[in-house]
């Protein structure tokens, strides 16, 4: 009898936790009508962040841009060796890269939403640049990762670092 009653609370306890799965599962599963994800952010939206931060660089303003980003955001920056670490240098950044009226589109984009407050985004992009000077505008491929924190209800950059993707060798 002893044995039955350990058989029974192992499958009650085993049929409780498949079922407490189950509904934790259901809790990121997308609403198909809406589209919306409910408990944590969709790709969708992660994939917005992007845009919206390519709108900030379409304004020509660094603070703008910067504003992007979380006070304490570290930026490994394309085209330049200084890691940023704070906004005035984020700023100071895109203060020199918008000179070349940048404008970005994402090639690929590989999204992990990793949860309701986190999300990293990284793939490649191709920058569209204009010397200042001679009005010339030439492609740049990079490849890149934004790690995005969503902070007093606002999705931040966090973490973002583009490099120029290298030739392959």
């Amino acid at each position: 009898m002893m044995r039955n009653s350990r058989i029974r609370a192992v499958l009650a306890a085993a049929l409780a936790a498949a079922a407490l799965g189950t509904v934790a599962a259901g809790v990121g599963v997308a609403d198909e009508k809406s589209g919306k994800q409910h408990g944590r952010a969709g790709e969708r939206e992660i994939a917005a962040l992007f845009d919206q931060w390519n709108a900030a660089l379409r304004t020509g303003d660094p603070e703008k841009v910067a504003d992007r980003y979380a006070e304490d955001a570290v930026l490994l920056p394309t085209a330049s060796p200084r890691i940023r670490t704070n906004h005035e240098e984020i700023a100071d950044y895109f203060a020199h890269f918008l000179q070349k009226k940048p404008r970005g589109e994402k090639v690929r984009s590989v999204i992990h939403v990793l949860d309701q407050n986190s999300a990293i985004d990284a793939g490649l992009y191709r920058f569209h640049l204009t010397d200042p000077k001679t009005g010339v505008t030439k492609t740049v491929d990079a490849r890149y990762t934004y790690e995005y924190e969503k902070r007093d209800g606002r999705w931040l950059i966090v973490n973002h670092h583009s490099s120029v993707v290298p030739a392959e060798g």
